[in-house]
């Protein structure tokens, strides 16, 4: 499936002109970007690799305090959908040493205070069952709320008002699996079926010796989701960090299938 990707963003970033950037389409085996331009203006970009080696990132140096970019992407994915109930969990010794802090709490992913109700409540399965029981509940406890939560909501704080959007939907699935003792990581992305459209935050568990791809919102199959980054948490994988703090001006996230070409490309 081939995914257009039509981005543009005004802030006002500060005096200092800097922004780190995390909104490109990353380069992996199952999706290979066609095409791909990043515009900013007045501007010196670098680029960098991302979170863990995953995706890369660009420090933009802005001449004045207003950022405006625009991204434009085609990205073929080639993705299949994920059937959780088959595959395994590796046992904790013999895991990959990177992938042990995937385990762990993070900023906005309390998992450690959540090992009892995980027990309680998956602790009778194992492997792709559970992390299928995990998502299932999710879903059926939480609603999703674009009021509900702001940037500084946590994993406990979605735990207790059962509201959220992406973001808040992501944190649980990665706090419950890693509470279960599966290696989760945030992951952040495009996809054609988010709605209102806005970037997006899905899942990455580790089973089968792998990373297989879940959206705990329910809003994409994993066959049509572009990845941009990968992290412990939203903390990691911001679409922009700035020294200062920036002032929004104008945001624009466009993303579709290949026969709906988003206005402008």
């Amino acid at each position: 499936m081939t995914i257009d990707i039509d981005v543009s963003l005004a802030y006002d970033v500060g005096a200092a002109g800097l922004a780190l950037l995390a909104v490109e389409a990353a380069q992996t085996k199952t999706q290979v970007v066609t095409e791909e331009t990043l515009d900013v203006e007045n501007a010196v970009l670098r680029h960098i690799k991302g979170e863990s080696g995953f995706g890369r990132r660009t420090w933009a140096r802005v001449d004045g305090p207003t950022l405006r970019l625009r991204y434009r992407a085609n990205v073929d994915v080639s993705r299949a959908p994920v059937q959780l109930e088959g595959l395994s969990a590796a046992p904790l010794d013999e895991l990959p040493a990177d992938l042990i802090a995937f385990l762990r709490p993070s900023r906005f992913c309390q998992s450690d205070q959540f090992e009892t109700f995980a027990a309680k409540e998956f602790g009778h399965l194992s492997g792709g069952k559970k992390v299928a029981a995990i998502v299932e509940w999710i879903q059926s406890k939480l609603t999703y709320a674009p009021s509900a939560s702001d940037r500084g909501t946590t994993l406990l704080d979605t735990f207790s008002s059962r509201k959220g959007v992406c973001r808040d939907y992501a944190h649980l699935l990665c706090g419950l699996a890693r509470a279960s003792h599966i290696p989760a990581r945030y992951v952040s992305a495009y996809g054609p079926s988010v709605d209102p459209q806005d970037f997006h935050a899905v899942v990455h568990v580790w089973l089968n010796n792998e990373w297989q791809l879940i959206d705990p919102s329910g809003m994409c199959p994993a066959d049509e989701l572009v990845l941009v980054g990968a992290g412990r948490d939203a903390a990691d994988v911001p679409f922009m960090e700035t020294p200062n703090e920036a002032q929004f001006i104008d945001q624009r996230v466009c993303v579709k299938r290949s026969h709906g070409r988003c206005n402008g490309n």
